[in-house]
């Protein structure tokens, strides 16, 4: 059964100017962590507005748990938790205040669905009596996410939750979705294509379209063409000479060397030496593919030219 279903939704601003989706559609399965991937203005929040009952998009519908986000708003809304990019919890009330707020607003208590936060509030607990605004990022993540869970939510949309955030409390935080996923449905967005492996499913965005979208493993097992790793003394002269080469379908900087894709059989890698004899320190290497290669396969399929 699905948890969430997106038909076709639209969304414009400035009069139309602006499309900030463009005939989205995808569904969400029960008991799924669904990932939306994509760089800021991809689109991720304002489909997330629309899901939360916030905003109303301009075409299309969307239902979630089986309601409709416009005609049954007030339903969807107890039966959701959304955790917004932007830290919105009162920086001026404690950490137990705050979470004692939110019960509050759903008529619940901390205490009634305490084992569902258990495991993230323990490690809050220390900093109950320390005022929201005082916390490091890292808690304020989990002070976030406790009280978008506090009523027991159905459907649970977090929106670029650890950007900002340490890379070791970004990993306790995908752990912590990982414990929470058998008993809820999580939507989670984010702009980095390496927290888009720990999802189920992924819907790969840009520019208000999805351009693709299945499993991380069934992403990567569409990338048909080959992709090689290459470095030198000069990058910046190297990456021009490189996209001047024909039948080079991108080439961009990863890291400290630049990855580069072609259809197979464009080069080899004695070819591709021979070309680029002029630079020295030459090292041409071929590696696998990851979530980062297919999204820039997608959207610089002529990236050379």
């Amino acid at each position: 059964m699905s948890a969430v279903i997106v038909e076709h939704i639209t969304k414009t601003f400035n009069k139309g100017k602006i499309k900030a989706l463009d005939n989205v559609s995808f569904s969400v399965q029960e008991g799924e962590l669904f990932g939306l991937i994509g760089p800021d203005g991809a689109g991720k929040t304002s489909l997330f507005r629309i899901l939360t009952t916030l905003w109303l998009a301009d075409s299309g519908k969307a239902e979630v748990k089986g309601l409709d986000v416009v005609q049954d708003y007030k339903a969807i809304r107890k039966r959701i938790g959304y955790m917004p990019g932007k830290f919105s919890l009162y920086q001026d009330l404690t950490v137990e205040e705050n979470l004692s707020f939110f019960a509050t607003l759903f008529n619940t208590t901390i205490r009634e669905n305490y084992d569902l936060v258990k495991d993230i509030y323990v490690q809050l607990e220390p900093f109950k009596d320390r005022k929201a605004g005082k916390l490091s990022g890292g808690m304020k993540q989990k002070l976030a996410l406790c009280c978008a869970l506090i009523h027991k939510p159905d459907v649970l949309f977090l929106d670029e939750p650890t950007t900002g955030v340490d890379p070791v409390s970004r990993k306790e935080f995908w752990e912590m979705l990982r414990r929470l996923q058998s008993r809820i449905t999580i939507i989670v967005s984010t702009p980095y294509m390496d927290e888009a492996t720990l999802c189920d499913r992924i819907a790969l965005m840009q520019d208000g379209r999805i351009m693709q979208l299945d499993t991380p493993e069934g992403i990567v097992r569409s990338f048909n063409d080959t992709l090689l790793s290459i470095r030198g003394n000069d990058m910046f002269g190297l990456i021009g000479a490189i996209r001047a080469l024909p039948e080079i379908s991108g080439c961009y900087a990863f890291g400290e060397s630049l990855h580069v894709r072609f259809p197979a059989d464009a080069w080899t890698e004695t070819g591709l030496r021979s070309a680029l004899e002029q630079f020295s320190g030459l090292v041409i290497e071929p590696i696998t593919p990851g979530i980062e290669d297919c999204f820039m396969a997608l959207i610089e399929p002529h990236a050379a030219h």
